[in-house]
């Protein structure tokens, strides 16, 4: 008896969180290098990175995704429709490709059937994301949304008609699932995860992420849970500076024990769906510099080895990036400059290079972004 009750209590304890695999594939800067496309692919779509945190302008550049290649499965609608996606800190909506979309992007991706699904309601709002290299256009409608396991009813989300240039034609995804808040979603639609938290569907009103290093497996996101195997470390806690991304303050960076940037403070969006450190352009020329890098990030192979760690103050504690992290398999590193000052100053971008040295605990009922270093 008292087993059988302990098997229940774990099934119930369990049966509120929920882990979604990530997939690790090659990312489109990847493929279009292995296909010798990638410079002539760069010089024709221009791009600022910044473009996807500016306030007040649904601006979502689609090459922001160009590095990502961490993927997980969603269905969508009865029977279930299947879609890989990216799971974004960095923007709200949910949308995939739909059968009424006739771009060239949709042709080779899965794209969802509202007439195959008993579930779904349509309406007559549209969507419009603009892009950098031109614009997603569709309809929102509401379906069950499953993600590993939750049923989301009544989700509203984006059925592409219309996808921008041959961006597209390339990713390995089909479409974008949002964690950020709802302030930031476009159409005012609900976040997947605002839904999850509304309908109890999760224990906490928290997630977590874990992104795996080179080509080890096990990425995922935990939605309404902590794995307790991620945080032998202990973790730092640190309050949001704003609730549209999950955005905080940082202090200063430094190399070598220098403060090196960010000396006044500024600001820092903790974001799974770029893969770089984004940093202000003037920071940037400063670390090239000092790391001695080319102006496009180039530098000597051998010198890798005596490269320092960049260390990134928040909240009083020191989070390092070891150069093992910031610098790729081709003697590049993954930092981009750009230009992006907000009312509380420079604006950085802690992508998955940063995300990869912590498991990262993304906190809606504190508002807080939590880091454990992992080892």
């Amino acid at each position: 008896m008292k087993l059988l009750l302990l098997l229940a209590l774990v099934g119930l304890a369990q049966g509120l969180e929920t882990r979604v695999p990530l997939r690790k594939m090659k990312s489109l800067r990847q493929r279009l290098r292995e296909q010798g496309l990638l410079e002539s692919y760069l010089e024709q779509h221009p791009y600022n990175l910044a473009a996807k945190y500016f306030p007040g302008i649904a601006m979502e550049p689609l090459e922001n995704y160009m590095d990502d290649e961490y993927f997980g499965t969603i269905s969508i609608g009865t029977p279930p429709q299947e879609f890989t996606v990216v799971f974004d800190t960095g923007s709200s909506n949910l949308w995939v490709p739909s059968v009424f979309c006739s771009s060239p992007a949709c042709r080779n991706h899965n794209r969802f059937n509202p007439a195959e699904s008993s579930t779904f309601l349509s309406t007559n709002d549209t969507l419009f994301i603009a892009y950098g290299t031109g614009s997603m256009t569709g309809v929102l409608g509401y379906d069950t949304v499953d993600v590993a396991g939750i049923n989301v009813r009544n989700q509203i989300f984006g059925l592409a008609e219309t996808e921008p240039g041959d961006f597209f034609y390339y990713t390995p995804f089909d479409g974008i699932l949002g964690l950020a808040f709802p302030s930031i979603a476009s159409s005012g639609a609900t976040p997947v995860f605002d839904n999850m938290m509304v309908e109890n569907l999760v224990d906490k009103n928290l997630f977590s992420v874990y992104l795996s290093r080179d080509d080890e497996g096990g990425s995922f996101v935990l939605f309404g849970a902590i794995d307790p195997y991620y945080t032998t470390r202990g973790i730092s806690w640190i309050p949001l500076s704003a609730e549209t991304y999950w955005q905080i303050s940082m202090e200063s960076v430094s190399v070598s024990g220098t403060p090196v940037a960010c000396s006044s403070g500024c600001q820092a969006i903790v974001d799974t769906g770029t893969t770089l450190l984004a940093v202000p352009i003037r920071a940037f020329r400063t670390l090239m510099r000092r790391l001695g890098a080319s102006s496009s990030g180039e530098i000597s192979c051998e010198a890798i080895r005596n490269l320092p760690s960049l260390i990134f103050h928040i909240n009083g504690k020191e989070f390092p990036v070891p150069p093992r992290a910031y610098v790729n398999g081709y003697c590049t590193l993954a930092l981009q400059g750009m230009d992006a000052p907000t009312e509380e100053g420079e604006l950085w971008i802690l992508g998955d290079v940063f995300i990869r040295e912590y498991y990262v605990i993304f906190d809606r009922a504190n508002n807080k972004v939590g880091l454990s270093r992992l080892p």
